[in-house]
């Protein structure tokens, strides 16, 4: 078959990307945040060489993100534990990114860890129409507010289609799991009613929902969220005993999800409609030897600088149009 004779492409395909960074932070001092651990004289010795080898991995990690099915980067990508926007420009600036119109969108939250979730987006391919936080405060047992990181909703026109993406980064389980589940079930009601109020303006909105939630696809924060909105969940098939997005307490476990409403599902010419999950778990981002053989292969083990990229593996979804 000649060229001339061989069949064209009819349809483009785009990837949307979640990824927890592990600690984005630069090396400078902020006052008003915890982030000692990440100075150059700290116990870590947080030095702008580690910051800049820490960039440069996850800039390739996230050149890499579904490129074997789209042949491209990511259209969009949520991240979680960024320090402010100076880091996320300076992600951007990386050999593996620096000639994609990447921009993107970000606000500072009350996190006492200074962490934060953000959105980047290449701009030949999405525009952002509006972008809002909303805020989690949770009262402490012996008075006074504890805060989390900020869901962040960012509405835009992707090829043309608008879709409207949440950012989310849910209470850890570092205090035990059953101890801090009301904190995560309190956020599954916040994005509630956010969809509730997307829908509410347009019915049939396409909503996508991403984030490191602390919670597996059948814990009840995620349950509850899928069953009143009607959404879907690709990545609920993806977790095994031997394969997920991180591994806590020794086992395997997919935190990091992508969900989306029914309208991705639609097919009609030129529409976005669902395609494929992932999770992105390729063999350089693993460790390659020891107990956790397979793991991600993270920047820190304690205070050991490993010089990896994360303790989270990224998640994606592919999207037709």
């Amino acid at each position: 078959m000649s060229d001339l004779e061989k069949p064209t492409l009819l349809s483009e395909t785009f990837t949307i990307a979640f990824y927890n960074t592990e600690n984005l932070f630069d090396i400078y001092n902020n006052q008003s945040k915890n982030d000692r651990d990440y100075l150059p004289n700290s116990d870590k010795l947080w030095t702008k060489k580690r910051y800049q080898n820490k960039l440069d991995n996850i800039g390739l990690s996230i050149s890499k993100i579904g490129h074997p099915e789209t042949n491209g980067l990511p259209s969009i990508i949520g991240l979680a534990e960024i320090e402010n926007g100076k880091v996320i420009q300076d992600l951007l600036d990386t050999m593996h990114l620096k000639d994609v119109p990447y921009d993107f969108v970000h606000f500072n939250s009350k996190d006492e860890r200074g962490i934060d979730v953000a959105l980047v987006y290449n701009k030949s391919e999405f525009t952002v129409t509006h972008s809002e936080i909303f805020a989690l405060t949770f009262e402490r047992p012996e008075g006074g507010n504890d805060f989390t990181r900020d869901i962040l909703l960012v509405t835009g026109l992707l090829k043309g289609e608008t879709i409207s993406v949440l950012v989310n980064h849910w209470s850890s389980r570092r205090e035990g799991t059953e101890q801090t589940e009301a904190k995560r079930l309190q956020s599954s009601k916040k994005v509630s009613h956010i969809i509730t109020a997307i829908q509410a303006k347009q019915v049939d909105a396409k909503i996508i929902i991403m984030g490191d939630f602390n919670d597996d696809p059948h814990c009840k924060s995620i349950v509850q969220l899928i069953e009143n909105h009607n959404l879907y969940n690709p990545m609920k098939t993806l977790r095994s005993y031997n394969r997920g997005s991180l591994v806590h307490d020794r086992k395997w476990h997919l935190f990091d999800q992508i969900l989306f409403t029914m309208p991705f599902f639609e097919s009609r010419k030129n529409y976005l409609e669902f395609d494929s999950a992932h999770i992105f778990d390729a063999d350089f981002l693993k460790e390659t030897k020891g107990k956790y053989r397979g793991a991600p292969l993270r920047t820190y083990a304690g205070y050991e600088h490993k010089g990896g990229f994360s303790d989270h593996f990224p998640v994606f979804i592919t999207l037709k149009k």
